[in-house]
C-alpha cells in the first residue's frame, strides 16, 4: 500500500474535487442534481474567502477521497462547530481506514479552532455508512428534524 496523506485543497485541484464529488453523486444516486463545474470549484472552494473548505485524501499520488466542510456556530453554547457536507472514499480503497482518517483529521481541525462538535447528515438508506459512523461513537440526533425551504416554496417565501 502506498503512503496515505490528507491535505487541504489548493489551486490546481479543481478537476480532482469535481471528479470526486461526481463519484459521490453517483454513489448517492444524485447525479441529476450535480451542476458543479471547475469554475464553481475555483470560486466556492478555492477563492480568497471560500464558501466551503475541502480536504483531499491521497494514496500515494492518487486522490482517493474527499471531505468538504464549513464552520457553524452554536449561539447558546457560544462555540463553533464543523458541518461535514461531503465525505467520500472511493469504493476500491474502502476498508483501509481512510474514511476514519478523514473524520479524525476534521475532528482535529475542529479542536484546533475551538469547535465542540462535528455534525453531518447521512441518507437513510445508507446502512453501511450509518454502521461505520456508529462504530466511531457518532450518535443520531433524534430530537431535531431537518427542514428545507427550496424551489417554488423558497421563491414564494422570498416574494415581497
Amino acid at each position: 500500500m502506498s503512503a496515505f496523506a490528507i491535505r487541504p485543497a489548493r489551486g490546481g485541484d479543481e478537476e480532482t474535487i469535481r471528479a470526486l464529488l461526481y463519484e459521490l453523486a453517483e454513489y448517492e444516486k444524485l447525479t441529476d442534481k450535480f451542476t458543479i463545474t471547475r469554475e464553481i470549484v475555483a470560486r466556492d472552494y478555492l477563492s480568497a474567502q471560500p464558501l466551503i473548505q475541502c480536504e483531499i485524501a491521497f494514496e500515494g499520488e492518487t486522490p482517493i477521497g474527499i471531505a468538504t466542510w464549513y464552520f457553524t456556530y452554536n449561539s447558546f453554547a457560544a462555540k463553533r462547530g464543523i458541518y461535514l457536507e461531503d465525505l467520500f472514499v472511493q469504493p476500491a480503497v474502502r476498508g483501509r481506514g481512510y474514511g476514519k482518517a478523514l473524520l479524525a483529521h476534521l475532528a482535529a481541525r475542529a479542536r484546533e479552532h475551538g469547535a465542540d462538535r462535528l455534525d453531518w447528515a447521512v441518507l437513510t438508506w445508507n446502512a453501511s455508512a450509518i454502521k461505520f459512523y456508529e462504530t466511531l461513537g457518532a450518535k443520531s440526533v433524534s430530537d431535531w428534524h431537518i427542514y428545507r425551504l427550496a424551489g417554488d416554496a423558497l421563491t414564494k417565501m422570498s416574494a415581497p
